[in-house]
């Protein structure tokens, strides 16, 4: 008997956004027989809690609005992390033999079957949402628990420095390798579907932290228990997948790993460093990006201004800012839009974090001699209209930049300076002639990157103190537009989704040439950047928080050593 007319009928009584979208989802999942349920909640058509509040009813079940999740007993010692998360199954009231089984599909007579074979208790059931129970299984269980259960049955805890006998362990049994395997993926797979772009695996003395990096803030991640014990197989999979030495446990190494998730590359930079704990390894995870202007969020009379810089034959732009301040981002999108059939571009990079179509680009090996200079002048030889350079680390570098502008050449690359008009000083530091910084140098654009408001939960702020506002130096009249972050399942509960640019652009404007020449103060160039119409970046940072996008803290945080 088909259940699609049932379902039907629950969804409309929830509030149906679209039925024939709904009866469509229902009859595709029906002919693959696919969950129904699932159908109905991935075609968005229906508000979830009133869809489970409602297949509850249907059912005679209770309906819970919250995941009943106590998390002062690990949920493994009470109900098994394969049974839970293959058949998404949340352990909920427990009283002696009696336990309170939670799920969003009551229908899925397989999950039944299989808790009435392999657990010996009375169970009774209830309804709850999707979201609650996924979200539950997450941090009751930790990522990749399915597989660890598979991998420490059997298995004797191991003392800390019993390294070895792990290592044995983890070489013993195919069937173990491949669990090992599964569970390194889902730890890749769970950090992409955050939109993660780092994950930390960080050895403690007595535990193993998984953390990941996401919108810029790290973010622990729930682990299963006893996952200390896998340690050295873990780290030895990784080490395999990134071509490394796994018995070289002394000295840090580096290397990549090529993944692809749904068909999608993804290159991911792998680095360990051995502590006194064990070696901990940071994983870059560097997806495909489109690299369009429009990703920069920039302001229309700064977008026009920078595009007035990129059509230039000639010159230097410079990037500054702290590390993971976004400045490969934005000259890979420079980059992108110069990309065409007549333009030759080569860059030298270290190392690369993005692959171009079209563009030449050169990873620097200084342990045989190809250094940014030595890559410099080669590819000076080589006829190229654009050239970009990953960092300008040395005078050598610089100098070879500053012959290439002078020469003909469009030249970019990055400084690690506070703000716009700290990169002429840095380049004077550095021993670069004054007049040759005001003949090649063609702007310096100062960014940081703040994170922006999650759109589904972020509201007006709702206590506005105008003396505060005056103190940090907000303007006043747009306070109207100030809002706050509150927090949603859509972003995980942060209050913030994704992250922009926020930007303060000194053009080398003939007035600023001479000051740069007659070698002023690092004052009177700020001023005279100020006059030619440059925007701070704490200024520049106002405006989007005028506009609803970011908040007050983003900016102040991000932009207090600019100050």
């Amino acid at each position: 008997m088909s259940l699609v007319p049932l379902f039907t009928k629950i969804a409309l009584e929830s509030g149906c956004t679209d039925r024939p979208r709904c009866e469509a989802a229902l009859s595709e999942a029906s002919e693959k027989h696919a969950p129904l349920i699932d159908a109905v909640l991935d075609a968005e058509v229906v508000e979830e809690s009133a869809f489970a509040e409602n297949i509850a009813k249907a059912t005679g079940l209770e309906f819970l609005a919250e995941s009943e999740l106590d998390l002062s007993q690990p949920l493994h010692s009470r109900f098994p992390a394969k049974l839970a998360l293959r058949h998404r199954l949340l352990p909920g009231r427990m009283n002696g033999k009696d336990i309170c089984l939670m799920t969003y599909d009551p229908f899925d007579l397989e999950a039944k079957q299989a808790v009435g074979r392999d657990l010996h208790k009375n169970v009774t059931w209830a309804v709850s949402t999707r979201y609650h129970i996924m979200e539950g299984l997450r941090r009751g269980y930790g990522v990749g628990a399915e597989h660890f259960d598979e991998l420490i049955e059997g298995r004797d805890q191991v003392g800390d420095d019993d390294d070895l006998a792990q290592e044995v362990t983890l070489l013993d049994e195919e069937d173990e390798e491949a669990s090992v395997m599964n569970f390194v993926n889902q730890v890749f797979r769970e950090a992409l579907k955050e939109r993660a772009t780092d994950i930390h695996i960080e050895p403690l003395e007595n535990n193993l932290r998984i953390r990941y990096r996401i919108d810029g803030a790290l973010q622990e991640v729930t682990v299963p228990p006893n996952i200390r014990a896998l340690q050295a197989s873990l780290i030895s999979r990784l080490k395999i997948m990134a071509q490394l030495d796994i018995a070289e446990r002394r000295l840090p190494q580096d290397g990549r790993i090529n993944l692809q998730l749904d068909g999608e590359p993804i290159d991911v930079r792998v680095a360990t460093i051995p502590s006194v704990n064990g070696e901990s390894v940071s994983l870059r995870l560097l997806t495909r990006q489109k690299f369009d202007m429009s990703m920069l969020g920039l302001d229309p009379p700064l977008e026009a201004k920078i595009r007035e810089f990129l059509g230039m034959p000639n010159g230097i732009i410079l990037v500054t800012g702290p590390t993971g301040s976004g400045k490969s981002t934005t000259l890979y999108t420079f980059l992108k839009q110069l990309n065409t059939k007549d333009t030759r571009i080569v860059t030298i990079e270290d190392p690369v974090e993005n692959k171009l179509d079209g563009v030449i680009q050169i990873a620097v090996k200084p342990e045989i001699g190809l250094t940014f200079a030595a890559g410099l002048r080669s590819i000076l030889r080589g006829d190229p209209n654009i050239i970009m350079i990953g960092e300008m680390r040395d005078l050598e570098t610089t100098e070879i930049a500053v012959r290439g502008a002078l020469t003909g050449h469009l030249v970019f690359s990055t400084l690690h300076t506070n703000d716009a008009v700290g990169g002429i000083t840095r380049l004077l530091d550095m021993g670069v002639e004054p007049f040759l910084i005001a003949s090649s140098v063609r702007a310096f654009l100062a960014q940081r990157l703040v994170r922006t408001l999650c759109e589904a939960c972020k509201r007006p702020h709702s206590e506005v103190d105008e003396a505060y506002l005056a103190r940090i130096g907000f303007p006043l009249e747009h306070q109207a537009g100030i809002h706050e972050a509150v927090g949603c399942r859509a972003c995980r509960g942060t209050g913030y989704r994704g992250r922009m640019a926020i930007v303060e652009l000194c053009s080398v404007t003939p007035a600023v040439q001479e000051l740069i020449t007659a070698n002023a103060s690092y004052a009177k160039l700020r001023e005279q950047a100020l006059r030619d119409g440059m925007v701070l970046l704490r200024h520049y940072g106002w405006q989007k928080v005028a506009e609803g996008r970011t908040t007050l803290e983003e900016v102040l945080t991000n932009t207090a050593a600019t100050e």
